[in-house]
């Protein structure tokens, strides 16, 4: 495994508020400049960044000059709000020294739950990594209430994870990873170097649920890791405190847990396409259109679809049947149930045409689809 970020095209890096702020006293804009550093030589060898980052509300209190953390939901609501400010400003400019452009996202839970923006939130993702731009990511926490109460932005890197289909989560603590038990309380505790993701033990070792490191700790990073193999990512919890440490990564040295994932990526995403999302609707196809779904491994254009069912919007999971009714596939797609029945059995390059845009020229891709037996 300790080859796994070296070999990575797409890595999520998440980086704690320990490593980031001074003491919980606002930003650490050395800190800052030293991550930006790292992760421009990383996109120097060609790999492909997205920064989930800590900080806003270590910054709103110093910026608010509040000597301690707020329990009121509200204020920390505040302080996010004013940190947030702060937090931007330095990753642009720590950044720009090295002719790298930012873009700020802020995301809930609830954006990656509903369909739409699930797949509204991909898309800006992945053009922006197109465009090479270094997106940074936290919580929306002015509008959230249990990831402020709990820290749990490293559930939001899992969930980033999969959302651009990465191939390694890096989570960044201040912590050499994991231990087979707290090494504040057992001395025999030692470093766990590699792992199976969602291994029953790997949470035991963490703390266990409702444990004093368990919460917005240990326990945290190794869900985290469990939720990110769902797609097939392996992920590495490792300290940020180590000298250069994702330079060290993705040269291949072995630093911190590794977590290696059970499935590869498409199989873990057709799996999950298949098994757990119900079906918001339905396309009839014609045989042209089954063929170069189940055989040739096309996307589904709308030439193919000669009828559709139920009432779904754009990025909902839809089923696709033969003319003889058998499911054989389904996937999210690119366009609602009105606009569909525009475009049915008409080619890709009338879409602009009829419906005054266009959000992408198949209905559904083949990276979002999964044949059924």
């Amino acid at each position: 495994m300790s080859g796994v970020v070296a070999s990575a095209r797409r890595i999520v890096v998440k980086v704690g508020s320990t490593l980031l702020t001074n003491d919980g006293r606002g930003l650490d804009h050395a800190a800052v400049a030293r991550w930006a550093g790292e992760i421009a030589r990383l996109r120097t060898t060609g790999k492909e960044i997205v920064l989930v980052s800590s900080g806003a509300i270590a910054e709103g209190m110093q910026r608010l000059g509040w000597p301690s953390r707020p329990r009121a939901i509200h204020e920390l609501q505040a302080a996010a709000a004013v940190g947030q400010m702060g937090l931007v400003q330095a990753y642009e400019a720590a950044f720009s020294q090295y002719g790298l452009h930012t873009a700020q996202v802020l995301l809930t839970h609830d954006d990656l739950a509903d369909r739409r923006r699930y797949l509204n939130a991909r898309t800006t993702l992945t053009t922006l990594i197109a465009l090479g731009v270094i997106p940074v990511i936290n919580e929306n926490d002015t509008v959230t209430t249990d990831e402020i109460r709990f820290g749990d932005n490293d559930t939001l890197a899992a969930l980033v994870t999969n959302l651009i289909e990465a191939d390694v989560l890096v989570l960044l603590t201040d912590q050499p990873g994991l231990f087979t038990a707290d090494p504040r309380k057992d001395p025999a505790a030692t470093l766990v170097r590699n792992a199976q993701a969602g291994d029953p033990a790997l949470e035991a070792m963490a703390g266990g649920a409702g444990s004093s490191i368990g919460r917005g700790g240990m326990l945290t990073k190794v869900l985290a890791a469990k939720r990110a193999a769902r797609s097939g990512a392996s992920t590495i919890i490792a300290s940020g405190v180590e000298p250069d440490v994702l330079t060290r990564l993705a040269a291949g040295e072995s630093i911190g847990t590794a977590f290696v994932a059970e499935m590869v990526s498409l199989a873990a995403r057709k799996q999950w396409l298949a098994d757990h999302v119900r079906l918001a609707g339905a396309l009839r196809l014609d045989e042209g259109a089954v063929r170069a779904l189940s055989r040739e491994g096309k996307s589904l254009l709308p030439i193919g679809v000669v009828g559709v069912d139920g009432a779904f919007g754009r990025g909902e999971v839809v089923g696709c049947f033969a003319p003889d009714g058998r499911e054989i596939a389904r996937g999210l797609v690119n366009y609602g149930s009105q606009e569909t029945a525009r475009i049915l059995r008409r080619p890709s390059s009338a879409i602009e045409s009829i419906l005054g845009y266009v959000d992408e020229p198949e209905l559904i891709h083949r990276d979002n689809l999964v044949l059924l037996g």
